[in-house]
């Protein structure tokens, strides 16, 4: 039986598999597949039951009487209701609010061409060995570039100076008519008993010991109240503009400058085909939420907003994984790892042959911990049609429309280093990350970092649209002109998350529109 069903690419739910087993002709039933509309995925009660009444009428019309002896036809043993074609689901209004119009997403994915282009990616290009030398380059090659970046979207008073310079000629510049500015890396940011924010910066030639104080009455300032309410990331890469003090050993900040842009302007695709957004599967746990998961897939089969839909951005964390932290093992429905990847192949099998997925890899996945991150094995994606596989992060455009997706592992280090940063509001970590260019600016912390001599993890280029997984949360809003996901869950809520009295927000599938850019979420749970 389970080799005929695979064949068909046919999924059945636990509670039918008994019913499959006593049918008398099993292909004879599936084969009234194709007049009941169902091709291939989940195999429902409904739908045997829709297959099991095509079947009864063929064998009524095959069945031959005897006009003589007027025997009427002997019933099958049941009643079955007529059938109907399903229709449609309408969900253009939902909660009496239009959620998208079809001039927004108004092409089917079956009529574009598949159109993906990937920019970074450092599966196959990890040369590091990780000595000191590989760790100095990094961070050599990270100022170098976002140095660039200041240079170029900072309103700058001046050219930049190194600080060893700076120091040498410290008296040039006391006093508010003759600011120096310089930029480097942020060490120890700390605050002050008064609640003065204190850092040291450094380049390659010496390091400069910053202080942004409070400002009270007409010398406000907002931004720098902003700055001093969130504080700085260790390692960030940052430009100040200000004057020492008289002793020369303490540089007072006027202005701090960071490499993003003002605004960005979104590339428009040529066809108006959409991109859909999940992350944090979490197949083979026990609270991974896999009636929701058959509720999307029927949704993706019967919606015309799905019709829409060529890509499936898939952020990391698939599956559970194993041993990824102590006690996991009671908390496996699936306890062996390439099993997992097995299972979730056959689910993402479920979605129509329209649909294109792209998946990387988070930190519960069978590759190495520190970013940036290579894709999966081949061993592990040969169970895998349809699928792109890529490193995290990937930099790549679809239609020319270039998206950044990133697990988002970095995010528990922006909650632990940034005050203004939480769990229950993620985006803010990732405007931040747009804000300095940088994924996981801070060596050492919650995040494990591998020392290329290129930074990988360094925003190259500004966006369209940025996603991230990882928090469990859900989020889709703009910031400065590029579309920010925050990609949501297919797992219930953990015992850990329990104990913490997180709740995530599960089952929301985002969908952006890769022409017009106007996005919408669809709640599944």
């Amino acid at each position: 039986m389970t080799a005929l069903l695979r064949q068909r690419g046919f999924l059945p739910s636990a509670s039918i598999r008994n019913r499959l087993l006593n049918l008398e002709d099993l292909e004879g039933v599936l084969n009234c597949s194709s007049e009941v509309g169902f091709e291939k995925g989940f195999l429902t009660n409904e739908i045997l039951e829709s297959m099991l009444s095509v079947w009864d009428r063929k064998g009524k019309s095959n069945s031959v009487s005897t006009p003589d002896l007027q025997v009427k036809p002997v019933p099958l043993g049941r009643t079955i209701a007529p059938i109907h074609s399903p229709e449609p689901l309408d969900l253009k209004f939902r909660n009496n609010l239009p959620d998208w119009n079809t001039a927004d997403f108004s092409e089917n994915a079956s009529d574009a061409p598949s159109d993906i282009l990937v920019h970074y990616d450092i599966t196959g290009n990890s040369i590091t060995e990780g000595k000191m030398s590989d760790i100095n380059s990094c961070f050599e090659d990270r100022l170098k570039r976002i140095r660039k970046m200041i240079i170029q979207n900072s309103n700058l008073p001046r050219t930049p100076t190194e600080i060893s310079r700076l120091h040498a000629e410290s008296s040039r510049y006391q006093g508010y008519e003759n600011k120096a500015v310089a930029i480097g890396l942020v060490n120890e940011p700390r605050y002050t008993k008064n609640g003065h924010l204190m850092w040291r910066l450094e380049d390659e030639t010496g390091e400069l010991t910053c202080l942004l104080t409070k400002r009270k009455g007409d010398d406000r300032d907002r931004a720098h109240e902003q700055i001093i309410e969130a504080g700085l990331m260790p390692d960030d890469v940052l430009g100040v503009s200000g004057t020492f003090s008289q002793t020369g050993d303490l540089f007072y900040v006027d202005d701090l400058h960071f490499p993003m842009q003002a605004s960005h302007k979104k590339t428009t695709a040529e066809h108006g085909i959409s991109v859909a957004f999940i992350s944090d599967i979490h197949v083979g746990s026990k609270t991974f939420l896999e009636a929701q998961w058959h509720k999307m897939v029927r949704w993706f089969h019967t919606d015309p907003l799905a019709k829409t839909i060529k890509y499936l951005i898939l952020s990391g964390d698939c599956v559970d994984g194993v041993g990824i932290y102590p006690g996991q093992d009671s908390e496996l429905s699936i306890p062996d790892l390439f099993r997992q990847y097995t299972v979730f192949a056959g689910l993402l099998e479920l979605l129509p042959d329209w649909v294109e997925c792209v998946m990387l890899p988070g930190n519960h996945d069978a590759v190495r911990p520190a970013e940036p991150q290579p894709t999966l094995e081949k061993e592990i994606q040969q169970d895998y049609n349809a699928t792109t596989f890529v490193g995290n992060p990937c930099d790549f455009s679809l239609h020319g429309v270039r998206i950044l997706s990133y697990h988002g592992k970095s995010i528990d280090d922006f909650v632990a280093g940034l005050r203004t940063v939480t769990y229950a509001d993620p985006v803010e970590a990732m405007r931040q990350m747009l804000r300095r260019r940088h994924l996981a600016p801070q060596w050492g912390g919650k995040t494990p970092l591998s020392p290329e001599p290129e930074d990988g993890l360094v925003i190259r280029q500004v966006p369209d649209i940025f996603v991230t997984g990882h928090v469990h949360g859900h989020a889709c809003i703009d910031f400065k002109g590029t579309t920010l996901i925050c990609s949501s869950t297919w797992q219930d809520q953990t015992s850990y998350q329990r104990m913490l009295g997180f709740q995530p927000k599960p089952c929301i599938l985002t969908v952006v529109n890769l022409k017009s850019h106007a996005t919408t979420s669809i709640p599944f749970a």
